[in-house]
């Protein structure tokens, strides 16, 4: 049996140290898929505000990005348009024990990201919408948020190199 988008993303989240380290969690409610990343002291850049610094603003919203992708890309059934044929992955102690290959991961060409004001000592959310998903290119779209969905504190486009089959 292969790999279900649900196991890929939890094997992502549980295997990028980087998203350890930012403590990124996935909160998934049908086919919506919402970033969550939960305050903590050391994601503060301006502690006179104190603000969320800007790389970690970024890294948040290129997971988003990513994250939706891949929960697209690999569609209700999984598979999908991600080939199968990266490392071998067994998920840890407590969940589902669907191990195979990971899909091949699609790559950043550019990440725009527009500030829209500072993100607060406070948990954010994000959302994804992949608008644009070929064989060989794609366009996501993310918008970040705090306690408000409708008053943004970022935004971001990002490009991507889909994986091509090997061989």
């Amino acid at each position: 049996m292969g790999l279900t988008r649900e196991s890929v993303i939890d094997g992502l989240l549980a295997k990028v140290p980087y998203f350890g380290w930012l403590g990124v969690q996935l909160d998934r409610r049908g086919d919506e898929l919402t970033t969550v990343l939960p305050f903590a002291g050391r994601l503060i850049g301006n502690p006179a505000l104190p603000a969320l610094h800007g790389g970690v603003t970024a890294a948040f919203l290129e997971t988003a990005a990513v994250m939706e992708l891949v929960w697209t890309a690999m569609g209700d059934e999984g598979g999908g348009v991600l080939p199968a044929d990266g490392p071998e992955v067994e998920l840890g102690e407590g969940e589902a024990r669907a191990a195979g290959p990971m899909p091949r991961l699609p790559k950043t060409i550019d990440f725009t990201i527009d500030y829209l004001r500072s993100g607060l000592a406070r948990d954010a959310y994000a959302r994804g919408r992949v608008v644009r998903l070929g064989r060989r290119y794609a366009s996501v779209q993310v918008e970040a948020w705090q306690e408000n969905r409708s008053r943004l504190f970022a935004q971001a486009t990002g490009h991507f190199l889909m994986p091509q089959p090997r061989g």
